[in-house]
């Protein structure tokens, strides 16, 4: 333990550096500002902050696009609350008891019952996760190359179990993935595949590509067409402030705190269950057994605390496994390894061993980020929520101005540019026919580590393919992912018997 506060030590000695500490104030910002703007949202908001920490230190690029990440998940609740906009997924849930209080005359209550839980949520979980991320990347020391590909199929695994929509969809979607992670000079043989003689594909297709074309330019071409009138003229929008709740009023909800605390970050460590999923469990936990689970919905405490709380959760329980293991868990941390591989950094246990400096300084940002997330939310939500009047035609013109100099900056290529657009209506058409982009997002980059390390294992065992079951990480790992693969289509196929009437 005295080990760890050294280390942590060392880190926060990081963060506090001028330049470090600098882009994680410019983080938390952008990650508010796309926050609650319906359409945008954090992912969209890392992937397009991306190109810009190509002349970035390893440290400060992610230090300031995981400060989008933890600041992401808060500030939706501002326009969630205030005019019934959810600017993320996960701030649906507040719009059920948020906004209701809103209109009794209690959104300054709202609003400080959203910054007290978000405050909660992201130092209890980052405090649990990062006393647990030693150990992680100590056992994950063991890991052998079959054990490294079975970690990996889980967390692939558990990315398509988890999709909301068709189970169909997200098999395609990552089976896309990874069959683009397959274009190119193959790095162990040397051969070349799916390449059709065309020079601009040997060198395979770039996962940054895929990821600023396909949330990005696909979110673009998904909203022409579309006009989005926000309602700016809110009773509660010239009084915007934020009233904090007594002390005795947050014990009062003691129970609601342990449990949304527990539950996202237990969840957050499981891969694909982001921020959106844990601020509906928790929600739907608490219509179980909250005390007054029958007034849930018409605007009481429980109903911001509890997702509110959950959602911040789950952004230390994604980090520390993807820093320990080098397993994304969501569409954000995907992008944020793609960071990571854009500066030649492996996540996983070396990364304690090889960047002690960066593991450690990232980690100590979680608590940086979360304090300066809520300060911020409490000065500037003035300011924050005037983001809305932005037109529309602008906030696109910006997007797509994004998106072409970063997928042109990297390897001053017009040719990456062109393949964003590609991959720009391959985003349009899966939204628009309900395919997950996640999946295919997460196969692209998690892809080529999973060939690597079975063919790695093939050739260590003399092609025994066994092996993978003959290990107890690997088959643990394996069956684990397995289960997680049959159970939703076990629990789907029991539904559609149920649904079937049966003759008399």
């Amino acid at each position: 333990m005295e080990a760890l506060f050294t280390d942590l030590g060392v880190g926060f000695a990081h963060v506090f550096n001028l330049y470090n500490l600098l882009m994680l104030t410019i983080g938390l910002l952008i990650g508010m500002a796309v926050s609650i703007m319906p359409g945008l949202g954090l992912v969209m908001g890392i992937v397009l902050t991306l190109p810009f920490t190509y002349s970035m230190d390893i440290e400060s690029s992610i230090i300031l696009l995981t400060a989008i990440y933890v600041s992401g998940t808060y500030g939706g609740c501002f326009t969630a609350i205030l005019y019934k906009i959810p600017g993320e997924p996960s701030d649906v849930p507040l719009l059920w008891d948020g906004y209701n209080m809103g209109r009794k005359g209690q959104a300054a209550k709202a609003l400080g019952w959203a910054l007290i839980a978000a405050l909660i949520g992201g130092l209890i979980s980052s405090a649990v996760m990062v006393s647990l991320a030693g150990p992680f990347a100590k056992f994950a020391l063991t890991f052998d190359s079959p054990d490294y590909f079975a970690i990996i199929v889980l967390g692939l695994a558990t990315v398509v179990c988890l999709a909301t929509s068709s189970l169909a969809h997200a098999f395609v979607s990552l089976f896309f993935g990874l069959i683009i992670a397959t274009v190119g000079i193959d790095s162990t043989y040397g051969a070349e595949r799916f390449t059709f003689g065309q020079p601009l594909l040997s060198g395979g297709i770039n996962y940054i590509t895929v990821l600023v074309g396909a949330y990005g330019l696909g979110e673009v071409f998904t909203r022409f067409g579309k006009t989005l009138t926000i309602d700016t003229k809110s009773p509660h929008s010239s009084t915007v402030q934020t009233e904090f709740p007594s002390w005795r009023e947050i014990w009062g909800l003691k129970h609601t705190i342990s449990r949304s605390t527990v539950l996202g970050t237990a969840l957050g460590v499981v891969p694909g269950a982001g921020a959106v999923i844990t601020s509906f469990v928790s929600y739907g936990i608490e219509r179980q057994y909250c005390k007054r689970r029958n007034e849930l919905g018409t605007g009481i405490p429980e109903g911001i605390v509890a997702p509110q709380i959950a959602s911040t959760a789950s952004v230390a329980g994604h980090m520390v496994p993807l820093l320990a293991l080098g397993i994304p868990g969501s569409g954000a941390t995907a992008v944020i390894l793609g960071a990571f591989l854009l500066h030649g950094v492996q996540p996983g246990p070396q990364i304690f061993i090889a960047h002690p400096e960066t593991a450690y300084a990232i980690l100590a940002s979680l608590f940086v980020g979360v304090v300066g997330m809520c300060v911020i939310g409490y000065f500037w939500i003035r300011l924050v929520v005037k983001v809305l009047t932005i037109p529309q035609p602008i906030i696109i013109a910006i997007v797509v101005l994004f998106c072409i100099v970063g997928s042109y900056a990297e390897r001053n290529s017009f040719a990456d540019v062109g393949m964003i657009l590609l991959f720009g209506v391959i985003g349009y058409l899966f939204e628009r026919y309900r395919f997950p982009i996640a999946p295919m997002v997460l196969g692209t980059i998690l892809g080529p580590l999973a060939e690597t390390s079975f063919l790695r294992s093939m050739i260590r065992y003399d092609n025994d393919w066994t092996i993978f079951f003959r290990r107890p990480i690997s088959c643990t790992l394996l069956v684990l992912a397995i289960i997680a693969f049959a159970f939703p289509l076990l629990s789907r196929i029991r539904q559609r018997r149920t649904l079937v009437p049966t003759s008399a």
